[in-house]
């Protein structure tokens, strides 16, 4: 499976004559980032600038897709702490997964773009369902794609959900976009202390639990050869330089 080596990483240049470092990627967007500045749910001007990025990745020839989280609106682990059952709560959290994907798609489409939604939880009403070969080939004729309802198990987060569509679809790495510039030694908002991490490896990330991403994910990309890049979404432009091979965020893979 194909994977950027950190040199590349460093080194390529935005400059459409330039060789990117990725052909192929998968993004995972935490439900949060949705929200902008509100507290709950999804705030207009942040999806639409958000579908203005993803499209200029797109138009650069980079095949895209995309899992969403559903933390702006249910999470199931939440909703397990405060007495529910697991799979129930999981549930939840992935039907919000689903409202945010339609969402995005909206955005996107309203903007001109090709976007498809592949769930898999079977709602067809409203999106396809999920079959490999149809993933790829949606973004082999240059479609936008957004991955719903995790991996349609509970117990599983998105970020599980991530590595394995990132296995399955055979990205060049998972781009991680969060409201934090890349991985620190501990929580930047509580710690002005904390120190921000260029690059890290799995074993290193997974034996200090940076929360990169939960031990199933991360072990899964580990195994798998598959980079992480861990940066700041929510900064206009950080997505197509993460994307272009900018020395962006943290980069996590093994050495």
């Amino acid at each position: 499976m194909p994977s950027a080596d950190h040199e590349s990483v460093e080194n390529a240049s935005l400059n459409g004559s330039e060789q990117r470092p990725y052909k192929r990627v998968l993004l995972k967007l935490s439900g949060e980032v949705l929200m902008g500045d509100t507290a709950f749910g999804i705030d207009t001007n942040t999806i639409n600038r958000l579908a203005r990025e993803l499209i200029e990745v797109q138009q650069s020839g980079i095949e895209l897709a995309i899992v969403i989280g559903g933390g702006n609106i249910f999470r199931g682990m939440s909703g397990t702490a405060s007495g529910m059952d697991r799979a129930s709560a999981d549930y939840m959290g992935m039907l919000a997964t689903m409202m945010n994907s339609i969402a995005l798609q909206d955005a996107i489409e309203r903007q001109g773009a090709t976007v498809r939604v592949i769930s898999a939880l079977h709602i067809k009403e409203i999106a396809e369902p999920y079959i490999r070969r149809r993933a790829v080939r949606h973004l082999e004729k240059g479609r936008i794609l957004v991955f719903a309802a995790g991996t349609g198990n509970p117990y599983f987060t998105t970020d599980t959900a991530a590595s394995l569509r990132a296995m399955e679809i055979q990205a060049d790495a998972v781009l991680k976009g969060t409201k934090v510039d890349g991985v620190y030694t501990s929580d930047p908002a509580k710690d002005p202390s904390a120190k921000k991490y260029e690059t890290l490896t799995f074993t290193e990330a997974l034996a200090k639990r940076l929360g990169v991403m939960d031990a199933t994910a991360m072990s899964l990309c580990r195994d798998n050869h598959m980079p992480i890049v861990v940066f700041d979404v929510t900064t206009p432009g950080q997505l197509l330089k993460a994307i272009s091979g900018e020395a962006v965020g943290t980069l996590v893979q093994e050495s």
